[in-house]
């Protein structure tokens, strides 16, 4: 059974998105074994220039490496990734578990992450160029992996 690590940076705060997690986490649960890593997210000051920004962005990129394997086939999402249809992400896991056993996917922090994050990660996927906030794209990403493994499986799903 392959191994998904989501490797994210800040807490969940609010419950609807706690349950929503939940829910697809234990849905998860019969295809793969599924861990969120939930890094703390550095706090930003109300009027933080750049330099500020990319201190906080640095930390936090570094947190993120620190929780990476070399040997994962690593995954970080970004708006300056890949498109791909639901169908595209489910083709990508398929082929991804013949050749590795584990998956991690990196949700950065309200400010993003660094360039070095970037090199250590495989690829970079983009599930749109709208901007939401990262706690969200934490449920849109387990929706996606539970769709992939249902796909995958031929099994249905709502289209």
């Amino acid at each position: 059974m392959v191994h998904i690590n989501i490797v994210c940076v800040g807490k969940i705060k609010e419950q609807y998105l706690r349950d929503a997690i939940n829910e697809y986490s234990k849905r998860l649960s019969k295809y793969c074994n599924l861990n969120i890593i939930e890094l703390q997210d550095k706090k930003i000051p109300d009027r933080a220039n750049s330099s500020i920004e990319m201190q906080v962005i640095d930390a936090e990129s570094k947190d993120i490496i620190s929780h990476l394997s070399k040997e994962a086939y690593n995954i970080c999402l970004d708006l300056k990734g890949k498109e791909l249809s639901s169908k595209g992400f489910a083709e990508k896991i398929n082929d991804i578990q013949l050749i590795n056993s584990t998956i991690n996917f990196v949700i950065g922090g309200s400010l993003g992450f660094n360039d070095e994050v970037r090199k250590t990660c495989k690829e970079s996927i983009c599930f749109s160029k709208m901007t939401f906030p990262h706690q969200l794209i934490r449920v849109f990403l387990l929706e996606q992996i539970y769709r992939a493994f249902k796909i995958n499986n031929g099994e249905v799903y709502h289209k």
